[in-house]
């Protein structure tokens, strides 16, 4: 393996982390995110179960005495392992034999059903989700604020960092995608690539073979296009239904609902959930699902979009850019134990991301891209952060956590805290 290409990744510290607390380490996330790499540095042996010269072979084994492929030096990866489920039960069983830490690392790019397996693993085998690569692993943010200091410093002072990354590279990179491969040395046409084929394959390739069930391609770039027509915002699952039944007549809605579930299988499919605190009536906060990828290429690429189209679209690119803040913010929190939900209301009072961590602290996040934005998003943030305090004075007993930090990320140069607490970000300046 060539070191020098190697680009740090966040998940690095996570796994090191991780195989030191557990006997097992399962990674999730998107094929091509870099997961097999990421392992195999850390791995002792390493076995790929969809070797094609080896296969069959391996998958016999697992069916007599998955036990066989276990054996070699820990940690073990066992790659794309839910080829054979069997191995997770294997794997469960060894790590309590052996009550060792670090023994094996689980990679794959799908979803295995809970009654594939017979049991969860918990306590045993620790799972961590990986993604593609943020704009600071990437080496296009300069990583100038930390995500991890905004949390645990409240002095932080953030004044004048300045981001290097123009509208137009945000574009690019936005296009491009955190897809490893993308980054190696080639043209940037060659780049763009990468998304294209990656969509070609998910619709082609993976979304029957995941549970060898024959699905029509065209229907599933059908939807994935929708879905991008409709990305970071609250479309209801019937609209997008009608949308995709307008071109191909006759896909019933449980059509629907299997495809958009392998979609979310093979971690293409990343819908945010909805953040419902107690302060308005319950018929007033909006429910449904934010529509979202795990990477902002995969909608570029679906829409048949480019840089150019989107330079003089950038009303399309506010939603992709919002598309690409959520993928940076899961990939820096993660350590942290954070996950995003959003909130939005009847009376158009949101806030884009609500990010949260393990620990209960929050942050109120809005996505803006340009500047003559930033005032409506801070105006959002402060009006959240005064119901939860006004609800709280009339609350006797549960009182809600107040946010810890109320942020407007923009594709915009420099960072600054107003002098009402809100801090204006660049997402070309952070990291983890």
């Amino acid at each position: 393996m060539n070191d020098i290409k190697y680009l740090n990744r966040i998940a690095d510290k996570t796994l090191d982390l991780r195989l030191e607390a557990f006997g097992a380490v399962q990674i999730t996330g998107p094929k091509w995110c870099g997961k097999t790499t990421t392992a195999e540095r850390r791995a002792a042996s390493v076995i790929k179960m969809q070797d094609p010269d080896r296969r069959d072979g391996y998958i016999a084994t697992s069916r007599t005495k998955p036990s066989l492929l276990l054996k070699g030096n820990t940690p073990r990866l066992i790659d794309e392992w839910q080829v054979a489920p069997v191995i997770w039960d294997a794997v469960r069983h060894a790590v309590d034999e052996r009550r060792e830490k670090g023994q094996f690392i689980l990679t794959g790019s799908t979803v295995i059903d809970d009654e594939q397996i017979m049991h969860t693993g918990t306590g045993r085998i620790s799972k961590m989700a990986m993604y593609p690569m943020s704009l600071y692993e990437s080496l296009e943010s300069n990583g100038t604020i930390s995500l991890r200091r905004l949390f645990d410093e409240p002095d932080y002072d953030i004044d004048g960092e300045t981001s290097h990354l123009s509208v137009e590279q945000l574009i690019f990179a936005a296009c491009r995608g955190g897809w490893p491969a993308s980054l190696d040395e080639m043209s940037r046409e060659a780049q763009l690539l990468i998304a294209k084929d990656y969509v070609n394959v998910i619709c082609n390739e993976d979304i029957s073979r995941i549970d060898k069930t024959r699905r029509n391609p065209a229907l599933a770039r059908l939807i994935l296009r929708s879905y991008a027509r409709n990305i970071c915002s609250l479309a209801k699952k019937t609209s997008i239904h009608a949308d995709v039944s307008e071109e191909m007549e006759g896909t019933s809605m449980p059509t629907f609902d299997d495809y958009v579930s392998a979609l979310e299988k093979l971690f293409v499919i990343d819908d945010i959930e909805a953040w419902s605190p107690a302060i308005r009536s319950k018929s007033t906060i909006r429910t449904g699902k934010k529509r979202c990828f795990v990477d902002p290429s995969i909608a570029v690429a679906t829409l048949g979009a480019s840089p150019e189209s989107l330079e003089v679209d950038l009303n399309t690119f506010g939603f992709i850019f919002e598309c690409l803040c959520f993928r940076d913010l899961r990939v820096y929190s993660q350590s942290m134990g954070g996950h995003l939900s959003y909130y939005r209301d009847r009376y158009g009072l949101e806030a884009d991301a609500v990010l949260h961590l393990n620990n209960g602290q929050y942050a109120l996040i809005e996505c803006k891209l340009g500047s003559s934005e930033i005032e409506e998003g801070a105006k959002h943030l402060l009006e959240i952060k005064r119901l939860i305090i006004e609800k709280n004075k009339s609350e006797r007993q549960t009182k809600l956590r107040e946010p810890d930090l109320l942020i407007v990320l923009t594709g915009g140069e420099m960072a600054y805290t107003r002098e009402d607490g809100v801090k204006i970000i660049p997402i070309g300046c952070m990291k983890d």
